[in-house]
């Protein structure tokens, strides 16, 4: 029996980060509801049992259920009947398995039906799923749109679809249309207000992953004769009611279990989410900066799974009388691969931390008047969770596809053959640097926290971190990288041109990136001994990389753009 928990010791360290404490006590208001419910924890150390106890249940259902059902899913897919999705056989029994395991609804409150989990172990769910199967995870992870009706929806609203999504039923969220991809602000959907105060949709939605689900979110132009984005709002619509069909689901390259579908929508009933002219300047940012961490975690998920497909192939596989993994030039991939994971990894939880404090301040805001402290350090990790979420669905999903190209080159001609998992890894692996904004929209929504000094304020704050000695040259190495990223700013900034600064944003979110990672591997060595090899790769590979975005920034004329630009 396989359980993807505990295989995986990287779980446990993050578990038991010293930031976890904050997350907890705060997560449960100092452990108020202990009275009101036999399964609410007592203390800090009850919580993360609890957490420990469905964490090892998600890993015994990843390994016994979903991910033996994978290629089968990937095989069949979903097809559409009577404009209705029919799941994969395998894609449905992965979906029993977690409703009988109580697996829905793990980060609501236990009011609404749900876990009260905090955002980071739940993400540790999700990473394990998607190392199951990546396509699979875009169906339960889509349990955590409820965050934005918990959020935003009014208290009947929640009331009625909260434990609804909490019992199992799944969620998707219509945003796409095929003239509006990225540029969310052209999306066309109409939302009719009807004299008795309801409201219908119509229109056609494109790309909605999971679109036949029991209840979804929909962006829709409720205002009148607008073309920008103050005039959509947020709407659920419910399938009970009716009024959506599917045209039909893509064909897509990869995470084939999960339907991509087109949508008619002809007078949809819905409900109105929040205010109106707020569905995409709010409440769909919200929505994606979630999603977004959902893309991170399955991206390590996935990266996890490329990892031990290589490891396993090259330990057995022998050439010249001796097993490949002997080879040093194999023995380079595997190590870069699995320091790409574990650089990956620490960023994904970083990131999910810095999330579950201002979440979690902003929901006890609602309850009472947060202290001046309090607010304070609200704000500061906010800035940090809007800092760190872009990067690290931008790194962790090109490591992915790195992770997933190396995969296949370990496995030499037999990586391109469907009989190993590694081709449907490398497949599903391309669509996470692409949905729910490419590399280049997180590099846009990043560039900001490197020109405003966010990456460099929480970098400067690492470099008083205690070390071991023999950790000591690493720190110097993190230190000289520093400054050639504050150097490379510096030059970037100098210039007072937008073309040049646009220009040269990707490389210096690399460089932040690289920095970042290297400081947060720095410190899992010094809780964890296994992290420490990690670390020296990733830092080496992290100082060439640096050096080489140095260079280029620190030898390049605003003049010489032109040569890039096509007209």
């Amino acid at each position: 029996m396989a359980n993807f928990y505990t295989d995986n010791p990287a779980f446990k360290l993050h578990l038991s980060h010293p930031l976890m404490k904050k997350i907890v006590e705060l997560k449960e208001r100092n452990f108020a509801d202990a009275d009101k419910y036999d399964y609410a924890p007592q203390n800090f150390e009850d919580a993360v049992d609890s957490y420990d106890r469905v964490l090892d249940i998600v890993g015994e259902l990843c390994g016994d259920v979903i991910a033996e059902n994978a290629e089968e899913v990937d095989h069949t897919g979903p097809q559409v009947v009577n404009n209705r999705v029919v799941y994969a056989e395998g894609t449905q029994k992965n979906l029993d398995a977690c409703r009988q395991a109580g697996l829905m609804g793990m980060s609501m409150p236990r009011r609404l039906g749900g876990l009260n989990f905090p955002i980071t172990p739940y993400i540790m769910a999700a990473d394990m799923v998607s190392r199951a199967d990546a396509g699979f995870e875009n169906l339960w992870g889509l349990q955590d749109c409820a965050e934005t009706i918990y959020e935003f929806a009014d208290e009947e609203q929640k009331q009625k679809y909260i434990p609804r999504v909490c019992a199992g039923e799944t969620m998707s969220m219509d945003l796409t249309e095929p003239d509006a991809g990225s540029d969310l602000q052209s999306v066309m959907l109409k939302a009719t207000q009807k004299e008795d105060g309801t409201w219908v949709l119509n229109g056609v939605k494109r790309f909605i992953t999971n679109g036949d689900s029991d209840i979804h979110l929909v962006l829709a132009r409720s205002e009148e004769g607008t073309k920008d984005g103050r005039g959509l709002s947020m709407f659920i619509y419910d399938k009970r009611n009716g009024g959506v069909d599917v045209r039909r689901i893509e064909n897509k390259m990869g995470i084939k279990g999960s339907p991509t579908c087109e949508l008619v929508y002809k007078d949809a009933p819905a409900e109105l989410v929040g205010s109106r002219k707020l569905g995409l300047i709010k409440y769909v940012m919200a929505l994606m900066n979630g999603a977004r961490l959902g893309i991170a975690a399955q991206s390590v998920g996935i990266s996890e799974a490329a990892y031990r497909e290589a490891l396993d192939y090259a330990k057995e596989r022998k050439q010249f009388g001796k097993a490949i993994i002997e080879f040093p030039a194999v023995a380079e991939i595997l190590s870069t691969m699995k320091a790409k994971l574990d650089a990956s990894r620490t960023l994904l939880y970083a990131c999910s931390r810095f999330v579950d404090i201002y979440k979690i301040y902003d929901d006890i805001a609602k309850e009472r008047k947060l202290d001046v402290e309090e607010k304070k350090e609200a704000k500061y990790y906010s800035k940090l969770a809007d800092a760190f979420t872009p990067l690290a669905k931008g790194m962790t999903s090109e490591f992915c596809n790195q992770n997933a190209y190396d995969c296949i080159q370990i496995h030499g001609g037999s990586g391109f053959m469907k009989e190993y998992a590694c081709e449907r890894i490398y497949r599903d692996a391309r669509i996470t640097s692409i949905y729910e904004g490419t590399t280049q929209l997180q590099v846009v929504a990043a560039i900001r926290h490197v020109t405003t000094g966010t990456y460099l304020n929480w970098i400067k704050e690492q470099e008083n971190m205690e070390v071991a000695a023999e950790d000591e040259h690493v720190k110097n190495v993190l230190h000289f990288m520093t400054q050639q990223y504050a150097d490379a700013v510096e030059k970037v900034n100098g210039m007072a041109n937008q073309e040049f600064s646009d220009f040269m944003a990707r490389r210096l979110v690399e460089m932040a990136g690289y920095i970042v990672m290297g400081y947060l591997l720095l410190f899992d060595a010094q809780r964890d001994e296994e992290s420490r090899k990690s670390l020296n790769v990733f830092v080496k590979y992290g100082q060439a990389e640096v050096a080489k975005h140095a260079d280029f920034i620190g030898n390049f004329l605003p003049e010489q753009i032109e040569n890039y630009l096509y007209k």
